[in-house]
């Protein structure tokens, strides 16, 4: 059985396919399974400590967002997890980096088995993140938008000491308009801009991206996060875009007005957030590029992988804390990346 997913593994709209792209406009679909895991359970989900398993691919910039604040917070020990391969076959995503093609605590080796596990036949798209019940096998969440929200607010018993506050309420009205425009116009606009089968369609999504990007850019002129003086939610979606700009979205979704590196507050407010432990040291730039050029064959149809751009520069000083503001306000940064969970060298800078 076929289970399309989009490209960046969220659910499918109506236009179906991994290719990414049809006839109508690129939608990006609501997750179909939105159940919560909650500190009182009332989804029939509680937070219980080594029961749920986060499954993402690296390459996948929504399930790095949950990668990202699962290390800040310290869930590591409390939430296992699992890797997919970048390149994804007609079942979606699969644990071929696991020996015997088989995720080592699931005992699967698709991640539509968990699905199928939760709702048999279930026809649509096979996305990341997924949280997974350990032991019933059955997909919990497919909801890119909520867990992370759920990682700062419900899992707050099992944070580790120290962890951040990345959804502090006192801010929440601010955050929310914030990562809405983030949301609409970069974190999906590059993809509209990717997929898009019309000029017309392109180039307004083209504008959307860089008129958005152009607004953020002078937000953190004189600020060193996007909202308050310490790391939130709001850094963590824009990041988790902006680390692949110059490596997929400039060229293979022709988003191509400039590169981050042109632009001096945005190039450095990412490198600063790349260097923060628990932003650059869950990111796979092997990851990132296979899975863009060769997964989505109606863009790239050669499958030929870009040797560059050169990453070196990622770890070139920033100068940012000049702007003030504490990355984990009165907390403290998070430890080293759990033994089994280190990105390769080859793919870091």
């Amino acid at each position: 059985m076929s289970r399309p997913t989009d490209s960046d593994g969220s659910a499918r709209d109506e236009q179906g396919g991994n290719a990414g792209y049809g006839k109508k406009p690129f939608k990006r679909s609501t997750s179909h399974f939105a159940d919560r895991i909650t500190a009182d359970g009332r989804d029939g989900w509680p937070v219980e400590a080594g029961r749920y398993r986060l499954v993402v691919s690296r390459a996948c910039p929504w399930a790095s967002r949950a990668l990202v604040s699962r290390r800040l917070l310290g869930l590591e020990s409390a939430v296992s997890l699992a890797v997919t391969d970048p390149i994804q076959d007609d079942r979606s995503w699969r644990f071929t980096l696991d020996p015997d093609d088989r995720d080592p605590v699931l005992g699967i080796r698709f991640l539509s088995e968990a699905y199928d596990a939760r709702e048999k036949d279930y026809p649509g798209g096979v996305s990341v993140p997924a949280i997974v019940d350990v032991p019933t096998g059955e997909l919990v969440t497919n909801d890119y938008q909520q867990i992370t929200l759920d990682f700062a607010t419900e899992w707050t018993a099992l944070h580790r000491p120290g962890a951040p506050d990345l959804y502090p309420e006192r801010l929440r009205d601010e955050m929310d308009e914030v990562m809405g425009g983030i949301y609409r116009n970069v974190n999906n606009g590059v993809y509209r801009a990717g997929f898009a089968s019309e000029q017309k369609e392109y180039e307004a999504a083209y504008r959307d991206v860089f008129r958005q990007l152009d607004l953020v850019s002078e937000r953190l002129s004189d600020r060193r996060y996007l909202v308050g003086e310490t790391i939130t939610e709001a850094d963590i979606r824009l990041f988790t875009t902006l680390v692949r700009f110059d490596a997929v979205y400039h060229g293979h979704f022709k988003c191509n007005r400039s590169k981050l590196t042109e632009d001096p507050v945005l190039w450095a407010y990412v490198r600063d957030l790349f260097q923060t432990p628990g932003f650059g040291d869950t990111v796979d730039f092997d990851h990132i590029k296979r899975h863009y050029y060769q997964v989505h064959e109606g863009i790239n149809p050669t499958k030929i992988v870009p040797l560059g751009p050169d990453t070196s520069g990622w770890l070139a000083p920033h100068h940012r804390e000049e702007l003030g503001g504490r990355p984990f306000g009165d907390g403290t940064p998070p430890g080293p990346v759990p033994a089994g969970e280190e990105v390769p060298a080859a793919a870091r800078p």
